[in-house]
């Protein structure tokens, strides 16, 4: 009886045990704006519980059911604050409806770091305490910037910038820095260029038949700028018309496999690529060091590297796998 006693006092002691260092985990939660289905998000995911696994945190990243849907995310970080995490990773895609909960999550000491998107007007623009990701209006600069140097030499150019989610910080911020590239290219070279936004979508389907509408009406279409990874349907619409790799000019956003199968091809010439695994992973050992060091989250830009076709096959294999 006493052996009895003994071993059972010995398994209360260690479920006790086991409790409190589940409990001293840190608790982190990533509640952002897409859907599971957006191959982008599989890499940031696989960053983020790359990260925790190293720091030995319990973590929990919320997809919305709706791409882009902003009711979604809210409902996800009200959940998640209700939890007390530690720290709560977001996406501030819309300037106003995350303002009030994020400030709330502040105030009951939750760790809050923006990834992937932010306010426009920054820290003053929102309560969370670092941004991690990519400046957008520069990436969208850069890749006018770096099709360029594939416009015809002679004749007028007529260019379609895709606004995948209008109103949303991220979409919109990139068109507009390929416009503002355009602008000056247009000023500076005296050529005859004009250019539009669309409403592109997100969804591949959406973005081939709207894009693909538009060439029909427009065959003098120069080059279209998707502001996501979506222009990767594009190029299959193109290749379905019977048009030669280059004929229509393609360039947008995101390693994700089909755009660089697309790139090898030959229907997509330039690329950024925003490092979506470095998104998920720094964040996590941002939020490791002020729980443990007291050391406050800071901003990272996580780049707007130019990706070109010739690029593509050295890069491939890692983007497969979730890590470009």
């Amino acid at each position: 009886m006493k052996l009895v006693t003994t071993t059972l006092a010995f398994a209360l002691a260690m479920t006790t045990a086991n409790v409190a260092t589940a409990q001293d985990k840190l608790q982190i939660v990533f509640a952002h704006h897409s859907s599971a289905s957006n191959t982008f998000w599989q890499a940031v995911k696989k960053g983020f519980e790359d990260a925790c696994g190293k720091v030995d945190a319990e973590c929990q990243m919320l997809f919305t059911q709706t791409e882009g849907s902003v009711t979604e995310q809210l409902a996800n970080i009200e959940a998640a604050i209700a939890r007390n995490p530690d720290a709560l990773l977001t996406t501030i895609v819309d300037n106003e409806a995350l303002d009030e909960p994020i400030q709330r999550a502040r105030d009951a000491g939750i760790t809050v770091i923006a990834v992937n998107v932010d306010d426009l007007e920054g820290a003053k623009g929102n309560a969370r305490q670092a941004f991690i990701g990519q400046g957008f209006q520069a990436a969208g600069y850069s890749l006018g910037q770096a099709q360029s140097a594939n416009f015809p030499a002679d004749g007028p150019i007529r260019v379609l910038v895709g606004i995948s989610a209008p109103g949303q910080n991220w979409s919109e911020q990139r068109g507009q820095g390929v416009i503002n590239f355009l602008e000056e290219y247009k000023a500076s070279s005296g050529r005859d260029i004009t250019w539009e936004k669309i409403d592109s979508g997100t969804d591949l389907a959406v973005t081939s038949d709207r894009v693909g509408a538009y060439l029909a009406g427009h065959p003098d279409l120069t080059a279209y700028f998707d502001t996501g990874f979506w222009h990767a349907s594009v190029a299959r619409v193109l290749a379905d018309r019977g048009d030669a790799p280059g004929k229509v000019l393609l360039a947008g956003f995101d390693l994700v496999p089909e755009v660089i199968e697309q790139m090898k091809a030959g229907y997509i010439q330039v690329e950024v690529d925003q490092q979506p695994y470095m998104q998920g992973f720094m964040p996590v050992m941002e939020v490791y060091l002020a729980k443990n060091f007291g050391l406050a989250p800071t901003d990272i830009d996580t780049g707007q590297g130019i990706v070109k076709a010739e690029d593509a096959d050295s890069i491939m294999d890692l983007s497969a796998k979730g890590l470009r």
